[in-house]
């Protein structure tokens, strides 16, 4: 499937919510078409160039969905959208158009079966309702309680200060059971100093 894409310096999850300013001609463009057709676009992030101007020279190859759930004139002028992760995808391929908004083809990845939380999840799910309580987490309707693993791994992975390689990485897993083993590990890193 062609996808428009919007590479951003910042890693979007399934199930994650995003507030953006657009105010290049290009994803005026693209947001407009995406709420006439009622679809998303896709999130990845930039590994070299820039969010404005040219298109970015190379991103990430596994990016998000971003489904727009909301858009407001902001008081500066510009259109404020919040999206919301939706589905993972890998791009197989990509063209920048003539207006420098990039172009990929992508292949959906499926998403996980829903799995319950486990005890050994505890610590886990404890950190999500402490991120949950900075006024910047609740004004995105994020932290609070979660059902499964899956919700428990994305916003994990998304609010947590790990470096962009990782959160690609972590988006890039399938399970997410492994994808919370994965945090746990880079949260000894991070308590470790390392």
């Amino acid at each position: 499937m062609r996808l428009p894409l919007f590479p951003l310096d910042t890693v979007l999850f399934p199930g994650c919510v995003l507030d953006l300013q657009i105010f290049e001609a290009r994803y005026l463009d693209m947001v407009s078409r995406c709420l006439k057709a009622g679809h998303g676009f896709g999130v990845v992030h930039i590994l070299a160039g820039g969010e404005v101007g040219a298109a970015p020279t190379s991103f990430a190859r596994v990016g998000c969905e971003a489904l727009i759930r909301d858009w407001q004139q902001l008081p500066n002028g510009l259109l404020g959208i919040r999206v919301e992760g939706g589905r993972r995808f890998d791009v197989q391929s990509s063209e920048v158009l003539r207006d420098q908004l990039t172009v990929a083809e992508v292949a959906w990845r499926s998403a996980p079966d829903p799995q319950p939380l486990a005890e050994h999840h505890a610590d886990l799910i404890v950190l999500l309702a402490a991120l949950g309580q900075h006024p910047m987490v609740k004004t995105l309707g994020l932290g609070g309680a979660v059902s499964d693993q899956a919700a428990l791994a994305s916003q994990l992975a998304y609010l947590l200060p790990f470096e962009a390689r990782q959160k690609i990485e972590l988006l890039g897993l399938d399970e997410p059971e492994q994808q919370l083993e994965q945090i746990q590990s880079l949260l000894e890193l991070l308590q470790d100093g390392a």
